[in-house]
């Protein structure tokens, strides 16, 4: 079923844009809460008349995300949190806490322009902020345990695995097998 689209959904696309969705999700959701309208041919229509009329208004709309884009420009976040020993977090890093951290900086973003997946180990990830559907800005998230302790062990721990399987490696149970296949040969 094709749709227009009356207002920015992420994931599915962009005020103004024409998409195709199963028809449930477009007769059950989105036509009856106002977020699209079926794409006839006169609907169609006025949609390019509209989109000649505004397009003094879109280029102001994005010269403004571009701006707003230009902020966060070199922006990179680093989020504590508290992690279990094995570098689980207790809870997860989600859009809110980005927005959050983000508005710590004296950047106002709105929650839903923000798209990424939940943290809930110790790492670096990446947030994106799209502003428009030509402008996007990736920021750099590093999330990191609170008192450091988690650091630490995870530094130790996988130079004394890598130890371990190189002091495993030269015990090799060839021969054996080898053995085993010979006297199968003699038999």
């Amino acid at each position: 079923m094709e749709i227009i689209l009356k207002e920015d959904i992420i994931g599915l696309g962009f005020k103004n844009d024409i998409v195709n969705v199963k028809s449930g999700y477009g007769r059950n959701y989105l036509i009856p809460t106002g977020k699209a309208v079926i794409a006839s041919p006169s609907a169609k229509k006025v949609l390019a008349e509209n989109l000649k009329q505004q397009a003094h208004k879109l280029a102001k709309i994005l010269e403004n995300a571009e701006k707003e884009a230009a902020a966060l420009n070199g922006v990179s976040l680093e989020i504590k949190a508290k992690v279990s020993a094995t570098g689980v977090l207790y809870g997860s890093v989600n859009t809110s806490t980005i927005v959050e951290e983000l508005a710590k900086k004296g950047i106002t973003v709105d929650r839903k322009k923000v798209v990424m997946k939940d943290i809930k180990t110790v790492g670096e990830y990446a947030a994106t902020v799209i502003f428009h559907k030509e402008v996007s800005v990736e920021i750099p998230v590093t999330v990191l345990a609170e008192g450091g302790e988690f650091e630490e062990k995870k530094a130790e721990a996988p130079k004394a695995e890598v130890k371990a399987e190189v002091e495993a490696e030269p015990v090799v149970e060839a021969p054996e097998v080898e053995e085993e296949a010979q006297e199968e040969a003699a038999e």
